[in-house]
């Protein structure tokens, strides 16, 4: 089996190391536009009603669930209100389910349905065979390199300040 060619980036105006930051922008952008193509996919087979904001918010509780609305919007980044939104649309499709939180009971904590929490394992299952078949080819050691440089790269965005960018500042 042949690995597939690498996706060239486009011509660099630095030289040296700023290449290498270019070809990385590069590969980090065609990854993500993957990634989201693979997720719209994944979404559907959950529920056709889904949106990839929805479908992302499924896959945080998944991971911690029973959650307070607040902080799964700080988790997320959006406005409570925008939390609230996409927890009553999840809600009202079977997948998650509200219940008293007993450390207060003014709150609320949400968690998967049995239904939702089936179609996220079966929808995860899928998932990890596909990337079990697309790098069955290559050594293992490669593909645990490969995650831990990827979880080093998302515990750095998780702490980095934000970025500024050319945008940020006034002509």
């Amino acid at each position: 089996m042949t690995e597939a060619p690498v996706s060239t980036p486009p011509a660099s105006t630095g030289a040296g190391k700023n290449q290498a930051y270019n070809a990385l922008e590069h590969e980090l952008g065609v990854l993500l536009r993957r990634a989201r193509a693979l997720s719209a996919g994944m979404m559907r087979q959950v529920h056709p009603d889904l949106d990839p904001a929805a479908y992302g918010l499924l896959v945080g509780l998944r991971e911690c669930a029973p959650a307070r609305p607040s902080d799964l919007a700080d988790y997320f980044k959006v406005g409570k209100a925008t939390m609230s939104r996409q927890l009553k649309v999840l809600e009202e499709l079977g997948l998650i389910e509200r219940q008293p939180d007993p450390g207060d009971r003014r709150a609320h904590l949400f968690d998967l349905t049995q239904e939702g929490r089936c179609r996220m394992d079966t929808v995860s299952a899928a998932r990890q065979e596909s990337f079990h078949q697309l790098l069955g080819a290559w050594p293992e050691e490669d593909v645990r390199t490969l995650a831990t440089m990827l979880a080093r790269f998302n515990r750095l965005v998780e702490t980095a300040a934000p970025l500024r960018t050319r945008a940020d500042t006034p002509c």
